[in-house]
């Protein structure tokens, strides 16, 4: 089955070691992270929707559906869970905005297998580490996650994924698919990564 999927960018966060700059409006290489990131892949969808609970910070992107949680103070899920109630495609593919290096061939393949097996969540695992910021998670997953938010005192998407149907896109331990899912966490690593 092909699904219609759109691209979503969760630029939220407390944004806490940054003193209280928003990350994803950070300087990358002479663009703001979020730009940076919308730039490659918004050929590969037909939709992009960015979650911030600040829209007036991203008037510029006027291509783009911005939404804002709708369970407040619930973290990246609560993200996802918006995007998912914003849109009408099947799915969502969703990017932390502090990841600059998004390869559109990783992003390619990852549709690809979505769209070969039948899976609530696809998600990358490199060795032992899962990127649930970096998944595909299908539109039915609204009242699941509502549930799971609702109902837990930790709401963390990793725990999430161990509650329905995920299955993984494995990836080798190269440096091209570990750069692939570099996070920009502190402004040592906005510094360090200008030059990679």
């Amino acid at each position: 089955m092909i699904n219609v999927i759109s691209g979503v960018v969760l630029a939220g966060g407390e944004n806490k070691r940054f003193g209280g700059l928003t990350k994803a409006k950070l300087l990358f290489r002479g663009e703001t992270l979020i730009g940076r990131i919308i730039a490659i892949i918004k050929e590969l969808f037909p939709e992009i929707i960015i979650v911030t609970n600040k829209p007036e910070e991203f008037t510029e992107f006027k291509d783009c559906l911005i939404v804002g949680d709708i369970i407040k103070k619930s973290g990246p899920l609560a993200g996802i869970h918006a995007a998912l109630k914003s849109t009408s495609a099947d799915a969502v593919f969703v990017f932390a905005c502090d990841n600059p290096f998004p390869d559109r061939k990783i992003i390619a393949s990852m549709i690809r297998q979505f769209n070969e097996i039948n899976a609530d969540i696809l998600a990358p695992r490199l060795g032992d580490s899962v990127e649930p910021l970096h998944a595909i998670y299908k539109r039915t997953l609204v009242s699941e996650i509502e549930r799971f938010i609702l109902g837990k005192e930790r709401k963390a998407v990793h725990d999430f994924l161990n509650e329905v149907n995920t299955e993984y896109f494995r990836l080798a331990l190269t440096d091209r698919n570990l750069k692939a899912f570099t996070n920009i966490n502190t402004m040592y690593d906005l510094l360090n990564f200008q030059k990679k």
